[in-house]
């Protein structure tokens, strides 16, 4: 009894040590299993990552933007992954990425400075500024009435040698130029108010919308013509004139001729020394024709002025029948240094008239503070001294 009691304590304990093996293999073979599928997940999961960043079709967009926006002489990065290669870790990308993106927005701002709107703005800047002009219009049905308000003007160029103007403004309802009307002047003032109604009565609403609202901006000038500072024209076909309607409208350069009155070459000499300025009228060309004939007799007088007043004058002698003529001839004025900057020379071509008044074909005034090229001119007189300086000037009305 006692021998088969501990046969059968010896097969239960070989028993439960092989299970308990079996467990541990199973236990073992089952964790390995699982530290291997976490590594190949794990594996898989940072492979495709890296497939989606370096997939073509991504490299693909990132160059066509290069292409775009960079040079054609810069290499674009290659970050696709070599096969057999071991693939970069993310620190190694970022310094080419980096200057990449550096490059583009560097590139990118060099790119916004000679965008086409930047030229636009470059060539807006160079071209001369006439100003704006604020008006409205309405019309009355009952008392068959079309009216303007003139209201302001802003940013007027300066018309006078004093650097300032004395703007009004002329209102025509086009084709008709018999009748107009007008402002007051506004003395010395860049920038006039004027508030001013205007009625047209007694004029039918068929009518009115036939018509063509026209603004001339003029410099009063007190010695001669007035100045045409700029123009506007509105087409009352195509404003609602059953409310009033108000407008900002850019003033346009006059298309009276004044843009096709010819040139003048002239030069001056400033000598410091001396305190005197010649004044050399060389010659003209293409000037305006201002006689029945489609010829002019051009001379030329310029006039020495010390702030508001004139002070002397001089002229040439006239040029029968000619729209270029040769002058070369020379006039001499004092002008001491302490009145420089206060001093003004006006030259008027003007063509000759036995039988009524002469014409005025076009002016230039030269000093420090009048228009671009005449503030040039001036400029490199006083900086080249005792040197004749030429330039050629466009007359204007």
């Amino acid at each position: 009894m006692l021998k088969d009691t501990s046969k059968d304590s010896f097969a239960l304990d070989v028993a439960l040590i092989s299970t308990a093996v079996i467990i541990c293999l199973a236990a073992m073979v089952a964790m390995c299993g699982i530290c291997k599928w976490c590594q190949h997940r794990l594996g898989k999961r940072h492979k495709s990552s890296l497939e989606a960043v370096t997939t073509p079709d991504s490299n693909r967009g990132r160059n066509e933007k290069k292409a775009i926006k960079l040079p054609t002489g810069n290499k674009s990065v290659n970050t696709t992954p070599v096969q057999g290669q071991v693939p970069q870790d993310d620190s190694d990308r970022t310094e080419p990425r980096s200057s990449v993106s550096d490059l583009v927005n560097s590139l990118t701002s060099e790119m916004l400075m000679l965008s086409p709107g930047s030229e636009d703005d470059h060539e807006g800047s160079s071209r001369e500024n006439l100003g704006r002009i604020q008006f409205s219009v309405g019309y009355n049905f009952q008392e068959s009435t079309f009216t303007v308000k003139i209201l302001k003007a802003v940013e007027l160029p300066a018309k006078d040698f004093s650097g300032t103007s004395d703007p009004f403004v002329k209102i025509y309802l086009l084709p008709d130029k018999k009748h107009k009307l007008e402002t007051k002047v506004k003395r010395k003032n860049l920038n006039p108010h004027w508030n001013e109604t205007f009625l047209f009565e007694g004029f039918p609403y068929e009518k009115v919308v036939q018509r063509v609202l026209y603004l001339q901006v003029l410099d009063y000038d007190r010695f001669s013509r007035n100045d045409p500072i700029g123009e506007v024209s509105l087409p009352l076909n195509k404003v609602d004139l059953t409310q009033t309607q108000t407008f900002w409208k850019e003033l346009k350069p006059c298309s009276d001729g004044s843009g096709s009155r010819g040139e003048l070459l002239l030069s001056l000499c400033y000598n410091p020394t001396a305190n005197t300025i010649t004044v050399n009228i060389i010659k003209a060309r293409n000037l305006k024709a201002m006689d029945i004939g489609g010829t002019s007799d051009p001379y030329v007088k310029v006039w020495l002025m010390y702030k508001d007043k004139k002070v002397e004058k001089k002229k040439t002698v006239v040029m029968k029948r000619c729209l270029n003529p040769i002058f070369n001839e020379s006039f001499v004025f004092d002008v001491p240094t302490e009145i420089l900057r206060e001093t003004t020379i006006i030259i008027t071509v003007m063509d000759k008239d036995k039988l009524s008044r002469n014409d005025v074909i076009g002016k230039i005034y030269l000093s420090w503070k009048s228009g671009p090229g005449e503030v040039k001119h001036w400029k490199d007189m006083i900086g080249r001294p005792r040197h004749a300086v030429a330039q050629w000037h466009q007359l204007k009305a």
